[in-house]
């Protein structure tokens, strides 16, 4: 298995298009994947948002899109006397986006998400029946 990444060949995870994972605006929204037996759990540092600033959406059937927009600077906005001095642990620009493709055992249509502590936790519950693999007969001809 020294060879894989969460079951998908190294040459995937590094220049598969599209990749499994790609990030684009802000800041990099830190991410933990642990998988169990019965699910893939995503933790995603997204300190300054709360889950009305949070999108959790399924594309093309199998790749997670996760957006936050406003956090730190709709925080400063609100607070008008307030300067920012340093500003390491988050959102940069306002935002951030990260897409995940997700492995073929997940159960798109039971997925949660939660946010508590600057902490988003997504649960991706697997599919744990066991598929026999689907093999499709070729009917050979004398012309094409």
């Amino acid at each position: 298995m020294a060879d894989t990444i969460f079951g998908y060949p190294l040459r995937r995870f590094f220049w598969s298009h599209p990749p499994i994972f790609r990030e684009w605006s802000g800041s990099m929204a830190l991410l933990d994947w642990l998988e169990s037996p019965n699910a893939h759990i995503l933790k995603i540092n997204v300190p300054g948002f709360s889950k009305d600033d949070i999108k959790v959406e399924i594309e093309d059937g199998n790749v997670l899109h996760i957006k936050g927009e406003g956090g730190r600077e709709e925080a400063q906005a609100k607070e008008k006397d307030s300067v920012w001095h340093v500003a390491e642990r988050g959102t940069g620009n306002g935002g951030f986006s990260r897409e995940i493709e997700l492995p073929e055992n997940v159960k798109v249509d039971q997925i949660k998400a939660q946010v508590e502590n600057g902490v988003l936790t997504i649960l991706l519950p697997k599919d744990t029946t066991t598929k026999s693999p689907k093999v499709r007969n070729i009917n050979i001809t004398s012309r094409l």
